[in-house]
């Protein structure tokens, strides 16, 4: 977490023009589970509503990349979102998807070892060759030769929605650590992403 206030605030709720409230029923009723949060619509949704169309265009790829159309198993996905929101060192992203992780199958020694990274000893060689590829497009923009050989498990569809998957997440990090998108209630920042200012 890169700030201690947001720049661009959260909408409050009882403000929003009909445009607004439009992309907010769009946002909550295809993605129920991942915009809300004990009932609240959650602040990067608040923050993103500000410009409502962008936050519609949003909602629909970022459907996509949660989704089952997503070849990623869920696991796999969450593997790789975490290990993004870590390289980018995006607070809210790593909170909301440690228990978005955990519900898709990942350990808590698990969201442990993805701050370590692909050298950490735990990872099967699969789960290594994933993170590698993340962090090569996390850090170059580009999935190396020996990291694409690896994973070579992966079907070309699934290597895509990896990278995809990177992608969208990477744009996220960025928007949420720019705008300065605070933790909702009740959620406790990990110590090794406090950056705040």
């Amino acid at each position: 977490m890169r700030l201690s206030a947001p720049r661009v605030p959260p909408v409050d709720l009882d403000q929003i023009d009909d445009e607004q409230r439009e992309a907010l029923a769009v946002c909550t009723g295809i993605q129920r589970d991942v915009t809300k949060s004990e009932g609240a619509v959650l602040n990067i949704f608040r923050t993103l509503v500000h410009a409502p169309k962008a936050l519609t265009a949003f909602l629909a790829w970022g459907g996509y990349i949660l989704s089952r159309r997503n070849s990623l198993s869920e696991r796999d996905r969450e593997l790789v979102i975490l290990r993004v929101g870590y390289n980018c060192k995006s607070g809210y992203e790593f909170t909301q998807h440690t228990r978005i992780g955990l519900d898709a199958g990942l350990t808590e020694a698990e969201i442990e070892a993805i701050k370590a990274g692909p050298d950490d000893p735990s990872w099967s060689d699969a789960d290594r060759a994933m993170l590698r590829a993340t962090d090569d497009l996390t850090s170059d923009f580009h999935v190396s030769d020996a990291s694409w050989s690896a994973l070579s498990f992966l079907s070309d569809k699934q290597k895509m929605d990896l990278v995809m998957t990177v992608g969208q997440y990477t744009q996220v990090s960025m928007m949420l650590n720019s705008f300065g998108v605070q933790l909702d209630a009740g959620q406790e920042l990990d110590p090794a992403l406090d950056r705040r200012n």
